[in-house]
């Protein structure tokens, strides 16, 4: 297996990032003049969980990395111009002998279907040691969703030994629960999430979610069944989010009217705003609040990333 490691993630010339987001982001392909079995046009863009998530750090005017690999390919290239174009700092590894991970989606009435091939994909290969603890240092949030422990042995291996590298550097760990029904087994994602939620020191999770993993219906339910993670943020829909840290009394914020675009991407937007907030120290409820207008903005356009500027 063949790498080489991006420019950007060893140059001094960048400063330390206040937050690392981890995981894969896999090229988007969505038809634009008809259903995708019919379609002759289609644009090309992004999907992932955590770059989404360090393109809505950058915009709320802080620094972030993510950190990944990519095939040595036309599509790792984009993918590697676009987020370096939103001001992301990129700390990737390019694998000549595995490919960057496709999506395609399939718009409808009735709401979008979506199709990976990402089985096998450069970013299913990173493994424990891809961030050592050395690498983290000065880092304040490492933040990774459970789609990464979902991509393969590998990956799981990896995100536990992030965890243990992430806390030996000083840095919290935040980890977004984001249950990917198709790539394993109900049982070992039941299993995998609950026990990563469980030890991140924020995590964030759907009400929903929740109730189709582990079977608790409420946010009170899902804090019993998470009684170790730190700050535990239970985010239901546009009802609100409600969050639970420590002993102390739970802090529930109601979501803002929205019209909607496409809710694709909202959820990261949420978890952006609210570490964005947490950087600047600011209380539990603007944290929430934050999180609610991030995701907003994003419901609000057909992209899973805010805007440029």
């Amino acid at each position: 297996m063949k790498t080489s490691v991006s420019p950007e993630s060893a140059s001094p010339e960048f400063p330390v990032p206040e937050v690392v987001c981890i995981g894969e982001t896999m090229a988007l392909v969505t038809p634009t003049d008809a259903a995708l079995s019919q379609a002759r046009e289609a644009s090309i863009g992004l999907a992932g969980a955590e770059s989404n998530v360090a393109a809505g750090i950058v915009a709320a005017g802080h620094r972030a990395a993510w950190a990944s690999r990519l095939g040595a390919d036309a599509l790792g290239a984009r993918v590697s111009s676009e987020l370096a174009r939103r001001g992301i700092q990129l700390w990737t590894e390019n694998d000549e002998d595995a490919p960057t991970g496709v999506m395609f989606k399939d718009p409808g009435a009735d709401g979008s279907s979506v199709y990976y091939y990402r089985r096998g994909s450069a970013a299913s290969r990173m493994a424990s040691g891809f961030l050592g603890a050395d690498r983290l240092e000065g880092i304040r949030i490492v933040h990774t969703t459970g789609i990464t422990p979902a991509l393969s042995p590998s990956c799981r291996a990896m995100v536990d030994q992030l965890f243990t590298a992430a806390r030996a550097a000083g840095a919290l760990v935040s980890f977004d629960v984001n249950d990917r029904r198709p790539l394993w087994s109900l049982e070992d994602a039941a299993d995998t999430l609950a026990r990563l939620a469980n030890a991140a020191d924020i995590a964030f999770v759907g009400r929903d979610e929740a109730e189709r993993v582990w079977g608790t219906a409420t946010a009170s339910e899902i804090r019993a069944f998470l009684p170790g993670c730190a700050l535990l943020i239970v985010k239901d829909g546009d009802v609100g989010a409600t969050a639970f840290s420590g002993d102390s009394d739970s802090v529930f914020v109601p979501a803002p009217t929205v019209e909607v675009v496409e809710p694709v991407g909202a959820g990261d937007a949420f978890a952006a705003g609210f570490l964005a907030a947490t950087l600047e120290d600011r209380p539990l409820a603007d944290r929430l609040q934050a999180g609610h207008d991030a995701a907003a903005r994003v419901l609000r356009i057909a992209a899973d990333m805010p805007p440029i500027g």
